[in-house]
């Protein structure tokens, strides 16, 4: 079962400064239970804080903030424990649920196997703790707290409350929506964009799944650029791909070139993406596009010869191979790449000078001295394919196949 589409953007006021006064005017009007909903970011949230907290001095009001997952979900117990026994605050805030939606979504939900689709966007599958507990508790909510309770809540959070706990989101008065303004907008979009491999693979699952839904939130912006839609998507894409999701960086690599067609490192990634799910000649395809638009990307020449290599296509693979070593002369990988090929082609010779380029910029590949064993073997200079296999060895102590073929050698 598929939630319907739904505009959200519908919700946004053309002026926010409506929506602001709208939103005072029920806060000013409450007495006892009420429940309000305001879709906003974070940092929106910090500055309607600021300045409800000064237009309505009147009002005794609190911010309950979550930082983490909320222990079993039970929001009840937490807003208890806040307000203690007197109870005479009028409006409280609360803000962070989507930290217990983080932790649900990925600790529980990925674990038992969901598609990317269910796991990195809004899905009917399952409800996470949070939201059982305010459909269970709502009567106790209504009951036992004299206090009008807003949520503050990024829109995913909004969708799941919708679907997931309809109970408690029925007994709404009140639904209010702020866009962040261009120049917000712009910084939070920042932050995100720019980070390297290296900084993705650093982040826990929950941060990487926190990172993915912060970028959908501000892809759906009403005033998002093209530009950084662009970026955001290219993002994204590199997430799913430290995650592994193949599928899922190729379709975010595809939306960045609906923006931006000449983005060399979209066609780039998107051919890696290709490659790790063997699909070869749509890797090569990609590389292609990259290489035109950038042809001094020797990453492009090497991964393109990789695929040719992979398709058996070794002539073009070895062209390939050289084209990246021009422009990077110590590319050790390539090297080895254009050992392989040439090995496949019978070229042992050939073979084993560029596995010794390889080993004189990297001695410690050990791929390279077990392949170039094998190559010393075809030529049946068995001594110097055993001292080969024996530094692979030294590396690699439980290589099994560099043990069968010194033994072989060592027969032969």
């Amino acid at each position: 079962m598929k939630s319907e589409a739904i505009d959200w953007d519908a919700d946004l006021s053309a002026d926010p400064g409506e929506e602001y006064q709208a939103l005072l005017r029920a806060l000013r009007r409450t007495r006892g239970f009420g429940l309000l909903f305001v879709r906003c970011s974070r940092s929106k949230a910090k500055q309607l804080l600021q300045d409800i907290n000064k237009d309505l001095p009147q009002k005794s009001i609190k911010v309950l903030r979550f930082e983490q997952s909320i222990i079993n979900g039970n929001l009840y117990k937490q807003v208890e424990e806040y307000l203690g026994s007197s109870k005479l605050t009028d409006i409280l805030f609360i803000q962070g649920l989507e930290f217990s939606l983080y932790d649900y979504e990925e600790t529980q939900r990925r674990l038992s196997g969901w598609s990317s689709d269910d796991t990195y966007s809004y899905s009917w599958k399952g409800v996470p703790h949070i939201l059982t507990n305010l459909n269970q508790q709502r009567e106790r909510f209504r009951d036992n707290f004299n206090t009008c309770f807003v949520f503050l809540v990024p829109l995913f959070v909004f969708k799941y409350i919708i679907h997931r706990a309809p109970d408690f989101f029925d007994w709404r008065s009140g639904v209010y929506a702020f866009s962040s303004d261009p120049e917000t907008l712009e910084q939070e979009s920042q932050r995100i964009i720019g980070a390297n491999h290296e900084e993705y693979l650093r982040l826990i699952p929950q941060q990487r799944y926190q990172k993915l839904l912060r970028i959908q939130e501000l892809l759906e912006e009403k005033h998002q650029t093209s530009e950084r839609r662009a970026q955001l998507f290219f993002e994204q894409g590199n997430l799913f791909m430290v995650t592994q999701d193949n599928e899922a960086a190729i379709a975010s690599y595809d939306k960045t070139l609906d923006f931006k067609t000449d983005d060399y490192e979209a066609w780039y990634n998107r051919g890696i993406a290709l490659c790790n799910l063997e699909r070869h000649e749509e890797a090569i395809a990609s590389f292609s596009k990259a290489l035109k638009l950038k042809p001094d990307k020797h990453e492009a020449w090497y991964e393109r010869g990789k695929a040719l290599r992979r398709l058996e296509r070794y002539e073009e693979a070895i062209a390939n191979y050289d084209n990246a070593l021009r422009l990077k002369p110590d590319y050790y990988e390539a090297w080895y790449g254009r050992g392989r090929a040439f090995r496949w082609l019978g070229r042992y010779e050939e073979a084993i000078a560029s596995y010794d380029n390889a080993l004189k910029l990297k001695p410690d590949y050990c791929k390279a001295w077990y392949s170039r064993g094998r190559s010393l073997k075809r030529l049946e200079r068995y001594k110097e394919a055993v001292d080969s296999f024996n530094e692979a060895l030294k590396l690699e102590p439980d290589n099994y196949l560099a043990w069968y073929n010194k033994g072989n050698a060592l027969v032969l």
